[in-house]
């Protein structure tokens, strides 16, 4: 009976193999799986003969595998084990007593064995190594004796700004966590905000702030927009402020990154409102709260409130919001805001706004439809609709009198038909503004006519940076597709060479598609995919992956969306996101999180869009483009068992000298433990969203992976030295600051992103030495 099983499962899986084989072939793929499909089912006709042969048979198709895996992928266990798993398990049962003890002979006992002993050394050899792995070494010496850490005047034991300082830097000066003593941190407090995500709330509601410490104070805000103060030693709450958010299902985002901090020296000192936190609020408001007690303080504004949808075109309800942290620069408030992707071409302006920061009043405002005229427009004019927005955090050099600003795409970001000559100038670009005036000092545009979503997610890290013609301003700039732009942030032109390669063409008609795009000498852009890259749990979901693969339209990076559905890598996910990148102003170098993740990209004909079914939180799925001639589907490139189908790691952490533009090591980072139905710790290396932060101590703090872990990494190797399970998905970027009895504390916040899938919770958590 067990052979007839036996021969039954051997026959199910053949058909599978070389039907699905077949298929793969005939559209370009692997000969691979017809070869072994066949093998499988003249194995199960074997078995159901009781012929011995059906060992010697099996073992052919055991060491054709091993040899197929290892020419394809070499000694990649992460890759290997899918190939050949399947194939291993099946030799081993094949071996057992109840099996070959029925078989009409058994001389292929000997040769199926050492197939399955070759398989396992090649599975231990893999093992030990990690041939993608890059190990380094970021030099250690300190280039700059009195380095700028950027303006504000922000004291070393705290923390003002969403970057800590105007400049972005994410870099502290605290020193007494070290790579010696990191692994004796301890929690110190946990807050819970009281603010958790519910069922009426759209999927993209997140938790991402970084709190700001002035003082013994924390200032922090939540997704539903309540600002918090909490007692930097204790944790215990100051006061709470709660805007009251409406719902709102058809704003695409729910989360709040951090609040401003602002110390109004038009008002004495202890004075009420002398010192200011400004929120951000997802209904479009920035509302003025005096740090010391929360209330709103009334002389800002009207009543303490700036309304931004003020002069907006199609002012439609949760189409605009603020989702990042205003910055604070020479006494005004830079203002940008988020727009709903890809819901309408009738969408607000992506304006950039500079307010007085004492009373709220503008002073002025760059729309990049209308570049050159920067005074404030009057009631009843109207900004540019739909242009290229700011949806992150800027930053501002306040001695050059500049501020940079990383703007979006136009939507919808798939379609390109139609833009405006200052939409293709200015969309997915850092430009520099005049930080008096508004007016445009320089633009760097980092992708041509995008098609992609790659805007510039996040605020641009200025530092100086030493060269061969002496100290130069610099500012670094990471993208979605991997670039790492780092300019002269006087000119905006590179201090680590840009060039233009060719690109992919062939958009669709009535679109075109850019014949070059710039590429930086500091990247960490991925190889191309290819059906070696395909991977899967078992050589199953794998083959289901490359059949997927051939069949989508893929000519490397920048390959245009299309009606058959297009393979974008990197995704609009980002190799970089909202979270940056970390430099160290001292030995500068930059420590930051790659993450691989491929979207697909398919155009839907407006007279196929189904009628709308309610709200419309998320930007995956179908995305409606209500205006335009196309839809579009999107969404991570999935096997059918809902796991990535291109092949891991999907995240590293990775360091880069940015003198040299030389990347240093890059290492797995994260493990599937919160990925799968099982807790299991392997260290894969998975995708995240959040930012780094490091310290003078030498060590760098992230959150962010999709497992719940708070890591703390060794700056100069990238190596791990210490981490702590959070209680729920840290999508957010850790601060560091001290308390009045010296101590160093690390803070980062713990609620979970909506769309990625981690812990939703509510958390702030602190850890410090023990003393």
């Amino acid at each position: 009976m067990a052979t007839v099983l036996t021969a039954l499962v051997f026959l199910i899986l053949g058909l599978f193999l070389a039907g699905g084989g077949i298929w793969l072939a005939a559209i370009g793929g692997s000969f691979y799986y017809v070869i072994v499909g066949l093998g499988f089912l003249l194995t199960a006709w074997l078995l159901f003969r009781r012929s011995g042969a059906a060992l010697w048979v099996f073992a052919l198709v055991l060491i054709g595998t091993l040899a197929w895996a290892i020419w394809e992928v070499g000694l990649d266990w992460w890759q290997l084990g899918p190939r050949g798993g399947v194939v291993v398990l099946l030799a081993l049962w094949l071996l057992t007593p109840w099996v070959r003890r029925r078989l009409s002979a058994s001389g292929g006992v000997i040769p199926l064995a050492a197939g399955v002993l070759a398989a396992l050394i090649a599975a231990g050899a893999s093992m030990t190594i990690d041939p993608l792995d890059i190990a380094g070494e970021l030099p250690t010496d300190k280039v700059a004796a009195t380095p700028d850490l950027g303006g504000g005047d922000v004291p070393a034991g705290e923390w003002h700004f969403y970057g800590r300082t105007q400049y972005g830097q994410r870099y502290s000066p605290l020193d007494q966590i070290t790579p010696e003593n990191v692994a004796k941190l301890t929690p110190a407090w946990t807050f819970q905000t009281g603010d958790v995500r519910t069922s009426a709330d759209v999927p993209e509601t997140t938790y991402q702030v970084t709190p700001l410490k002035i003082g013994d104070t924390l200032y922090i805000c939540t997704p539903h927009n309540w600002a918090i103060a909490i007692d930097a030693a204790t944790g215990k709450e100051k006061w709470r402020f709660d805007p009251k958010i409406a719902e709102d299902s058809d704003r695409q985002h729910q989360t709040c990154r951090g609040v401003s901090y602002y110390n109004d020296t038009k008002v004495a000192a202890g004075q009420p409102c002398a010192l200011r936190i400004y929120l951000p609020t997802s209904d479009a408001r920035l509302i003025a709260l005096d740090a010391a007690n929360g209330q709103v303080c009334p002389g800002f504004a009207e009543g303490g409130t700036l309304n931004l949808m003020t002069n907006m075109p199609y002012p439609k309800s949760g189409y605009y919001y603020s989702t990042s942290a205003p910055l604070i620069a020479g006494g005004k408030i830079i203002v940008g805001g988020a727009v709903n992707d890809n819901y309408s071409t009738e969408e607000p302006s992506g304006v950039i706004r500079a307010y007085d920061a004492d009373t709220g009043a503008l002073v002025w405002n760059w729309d990049s439809g209308n570049p050159d005229s920067t005074t404030p427009i009057g009631p009843g004019e109207e900004y540019t609709h739909n242009s290229p927005n700011m949806w992150s955090t800027a930053s501002a050099d306040e001695k050059l009198g500049l501020v940079y600003v990383p703007l979006g795409n136009q939507t919808p970001d798939q379609l390109g038909a139609g833009r405006s000559e200052n939409v293709e100038k200015f969309s997915s670009s850092i430009t520099a503004l005049d930080l008096n005036t508004g007016q445009m000092r320089w633009v760097r545009q980092t992708v041509h006519h995008d098609l992609w979503d790659m805007d510039v997610p996040a605020q641009p890290s200025l530092v100086d940076i030493t060269t061969d013609k002496g100290v130069v301003p610099g500012l670094v700039g990471p993208t979605k597709q991997g670039d790492i732009y780092v300019l002269d942030r006087r000119t905006g032109e590179p201090i680590i060479p840009v060039t233009e390669v060719p690109a992919p063409g062939g958009a669709i008609e009535g679109d075109h598609t850019s014949p070059t795009q710039p590429v930086s000498g500091l990247t960490f852009m991925p190889p191309p995919l290819t059906g070696k890259s395909m991977w899967g749990i078992t050589m199953f979901d794998q083959l289901a992956c490359r059949i997927e693969f051939q069949n989508l339209r893929y000519e490397g990076r920048y390959t245009p969306p299309s009606l058959q559905g297009s393979l974008i890598y990197p995704g609009n996910f980002g190799t970089f996101n909202w979270g940056g990148v970390a430099v160290d102003p001292v030995r500068q170098v930059m420590f930051g999180m790659p993450t691989y993740l491929a979207f697909k990209s398919t155009l839907v004909p407006r007279d196929q869009v189904p009628p709308p079914d309610g709200g419309r939180g998320s930007e995956q799925g179908l995305n409606r483009n209500e205006g335009a001639p196309y839809a579009v589907v999107m969404g991570p490139f999935l096997s059918p068992l809902g796991i990535p189908c291109q092949s891991p790691p999907w995240g590293y952490v990775a360091g880069a000298d940015l003198r040299t533009g030389k990347i240093a090591y890059k290492h797995r980072n994260g493990t599937v433990y919160d990925m799968t139905p099982l807790p299991l710790p392997f260290k894969v290396g998975v995708p995240g969203i959040g930012g780094p932060m490091i310290t003078a101590g030498g060590v760098a703090f992230l959150g962010a992976a999709v497992d719940d872990y708070l890591r703390a990494y060794d700056v100069t190797t990238g190596r791990q030295l210490w981490e702590t399970r959070l209680p729920a998905g840290g999508q957010s970027t850790p601060m560091t600051y001290t308390v009045a009895d010296g101590r160093q504390f690390v803070v980062i916040v713990a609620g979970g992103h909506g769309s990625v899938g981690t812990k939703p919770g509510d958390y702030v958590m602190a850890y410090t030495l023990p003393k």
